[in-house]
């Protein structure tokens, strides 16, 4: 976000109203915050201009994907040097399983989320590509029980 945008209480409720719903109509979003639909618009594009909203997606259920099996692994490296860092990451960023990628302070060094279709599609994941990297030092799998809230 940029520190040059103020944001008052009706840009909160803007955003807020984006985040859960970012389908929204103009008109429906100016119901909402108690405007005209002209001044909410400028609104929303000062705020996309200013990179407060960064973008809009749509959520994908990962069943329907086939990526039903979610995973959280704590990775540690061997390596302090930049170029290892860099190139570990590039590495790791560009696997299509891969869906959060974090480096972190102190250990572990990488946080990963996979989603997979399966155990046997997340052994090969594992044994085929992430332990194979060169500096690997440690990985410890989580895998989901229960996702009891994300992001809307």
């Amino acid at each position: 976000m940029s520190n040059e945008i103020h944001l008052d209480a009706i840009d909160r409720e803007i955003l807020f109203h984006l985040s859960r719903d970012g389908r929204l109509t103009n008109v429906d979003l100016a119901r909402r915050v108690g405007l005209t639909p002209p001044p909410c618009l400028r609104r929303v594009k000062r705020l996309e201009e200013g990179g407060v909203i960064a973008g809009y997606r749509a959520v994908i259920d990962p069943v329907a994907l086939g990526r039903g099996l979610e995973v959280l692994i704590d990775v540690e490296v061997s390596a302090t040097d930049r170029n290892t860092f860099e190139a570990f990451e590039a590495t790791v960023a560009a696997y299509e399983e891969v869906i959060e990628f974090r480096r972190m302070f102190g250990r572990p060094d990488y946080f990963i989320r996979v989603a997979v279709s399966d155990h046997a599609a997340y052994e090969a994941f594992l044994t085929g590509r992430l332990s194979g990297l060169p500096n690997v030092l440690r990985l410890q799998s989580h895998l989901t029980m229960k996702t009891v809230k994300t992001a809307p």
